[in-house]
């Protein structure tokens, strides 16, 4: 079933919404906040996120934004009441796929959702080649790394700690999950052979520049993220 995250902080209108969309044939889930609409986003595998940019605590621009800085490209779909040219541009070009002004017919944002998702299908359906952060890209078929435009070259490992970090970027990943999909089996936890990998990585991808991705979660894990 297809998974949508509604991220909109009107409870009656978000509700109505959900149901009509559930009456649809959709799997939907709520968020209230853009906090709490972030977090579900990184957690959830979800088909498509319709993102009011009106919210409390933090606007869905900024979430949108921070979605795709981490290489997310699950389709958006942006709600609002403001309807200006300018603020059309600025939410496509923060990665919006569409834009919706409200007040909106339940019929026409139906019928925009289900073209959004055709053309996920149409565009979208082969596996996934390409992972980005930020000016950090991946190429999964060439096994190309670059950042900033700079090649980097990574040994075998060291490209697959890396893919797995990119594909949870925004996510604490333990040692213990790195370990198990990483090496593909079970060491002691307490070996320091993720540890070791993480620090040439590291070195790799952030030494020779200003702003670093990948983080150490104290008494957690790692994350990998644009911001500190």
């Amino acid at each position: 079933m297809v998974k949508l995250l509604i991220i909109e902080d009107d409870e009656a209108a978000a509700g109505s919404l959900k149901r009509g969309l559930v009456e649809a044939g959709y799997a939907v889930e709520l968020a209230h906040d853009g906090e709490r609409g972030l977090q579900q986003a990184q957690a959830g595998d979800h088909d498509l996120w319709v993102i009011d940019i009106m919210l409390p605590g933090r606007d869905g621009l900024s979430v949108l934004k921070t979605l795709r800085d981490q290489g997310r490209r699950t389709p958006a779909l942006i709600l609002s009441a403001l309807g200006k040219v300018d603020d059309r541009v600025e939410g496509l070009r923060v990665g919006g796929d569409d834009y919706v002004v409200k007040p909106y017919s339940f019929d026409e944002l139906l019928a925009r959702i289900e073209a959004l998702l055709r053309r996920v299908r149409s565009f979208g359906s082969g596996p996934e080649t390409m992972l980005e952060l930020a000016d950090l890209k991946m190429d999964l078929l060439s096994r190309n790394v670059t950042r900033g435009g700079q090649e980097i070259d990574l040994q075998p490992r060291e490209f697959r700690l890396l893919e797995y970090l990119m594909r949870h970027a925004g996510q604490v990943v333990t040692r213990t999950m790195l370990l198990e999909n990483v090496w593909e089996y079970f060491f002691d936890p307490q070996t320091n052979v993720v540890d070791v990998h993480i620090s040439r990585l590291r070195q790799k991808i952030d030494k020779s520049f200003a702003t670093p991705l990948l983080h150490t979660v104290r008494g957690r894990g790692y994350i990998l993220r644009p911001e500190a």
